[in-house]
């Protein structure tokens, strides 16, 4: 007695996970969505039949019985007693769980009706399948990319999210007095684009994960939705460096201002530059740290540092007469 074979209508193994079972659920009830594809009968049957899979297979108590027993797993109970009544002497029935049916022998489509017709009358076609259980909505990555200057001042950013929502008309559920619902065809949401703002904090680096909460999945049989993680990517910058928390930059300092101390300036990522002096006899690639002036630290108050690299610049086009002055320099200074 052959039934349907909920596995294979969902394209998985007998030994998929939860995990799985949801997955493969929710690839094929996106693919063969009324609203995907309107006025499609074979996608409409097909949507029915992915849905009818996974309320079983997503249960655990159905599926251990609908494993045991196979299609007719809403009367395992009823077809075990039934069959230890017709056990023959000396032998005893295992139900094949592909089947169905008991295992060591053979029955045609008329005897099981005549062993299970009392119980199954009036009863099979008219059953239905209580609503599923409230469950959380699952949690959504969303890959962002933001310039060094936004993740120092914190940004804002505007998303179109492929999302689902909950379904105003069964309220999540996907059914109507145990009937299922004819606007989601009982999956309990909705696909939609989702225009969204949301807030990027300062200080935010590759790889970190900003939590938006209630922003994910929506949840099914009106369980809560799930959560937006914004991953990550700060672009290079032409100028800075960044190393954790503190920034690296170089300052061009003329020749004369590292060997007679001066003045420079340094640039910021605020747009503004800091006087930072220099004392005589400076060495080239000599590092200065201005304490407090790197990337925010995530989540709190601190910063880090930004850290200026001398490089000194040597004068071009000299004249004769500096060219002089640097000739009799180096007879002062001979190597």
């Amino acid at each position: 007695m052959a039934g349907k074979d909920y596995y294979k209508i969902l394209g998985i193994s007998r030994t998929a996970t939860d995990k799985d079972v949801k997955a493969a659920f929710r690839k094929l009830a996106r693919q063969h969505h009324p609203d995907v594809n309107p006025g499609n009968k074979s996608s409409e049957g097909k949507f029915k039949e992915v849905n009818e899979a996974f309320e079983i297979l997503s249960d655990p108590e159905k599926r251990k019985k609908y494993d045991q027993y196979g299609e007719n797993w809403q009367y395992g109970d009823q077809m075990a007693e039934a069959a230890r009544q017709q056990q023959p002497p000396g032998g005893g029935w295992n139900f094949n769980q592909s089947q169905g049916g008991p295992q060591g022998t053979s029955f045609e489509q008329g005897d099981l009706e005549g062993i299970f017709g009392d119980l199954f009358s009036g009863r099979g076609a008219g059953t239905r399948s209580r609503a599923p259980r409230a469950r959380r909505g699952q949690d959504i990555e969303y890959a962002v990319e933001v310039s060094l200057e936004e993740a120092f001042n914190g940004t804002l950013r505007s998303l179109s999210l492929q999302s689902e929502q909950t379904c105003a008309t069964c309220l999540g559920t996907g059914y109507i007095q145990k009937v299922p619902c004819s606007v989601c065809w009982g999956t309990g949401v909705l696909p939609v684009v989702k225009k969204l703002e949301v807030k990027i904090p300062a200080g935010v680096k590759d790889g970190s994960r900003v939590r938006i909460a209630g922003k994910g999945a929506p949840g099914s049989a009106g369980g809560p939705a799930g959560d937006l993680y914004l991953v990550m990517t700060v672009k290079p910058h032409l100028l800075f460096q960044r190393k954790e928390d503190d920034l690296y930059v170089d300052v061009p300092t003329p020749l004369f201002t590292a060997i007679l101390g001066g003045e420079v300036k340094v640039p910021t990522l605020k747009g503004t530059k800091l006087a930072l002096k220099i004392p005589f006899e400076t060495q080239n690639e000599r590092v200065f740290r201005l304490v407090g002036q790197g990337m925010p630290h995530l989540g709190d108050s601190q910063r880090g540092d930004l850290l200026a690299a001398v490089k000194v610049t040597l004068p071009t086009e000299l004249t004769r007469e500096e060219m002089a002055l640097f000739e009799k320099l180096k007879l002062l200074r001979p190597i």
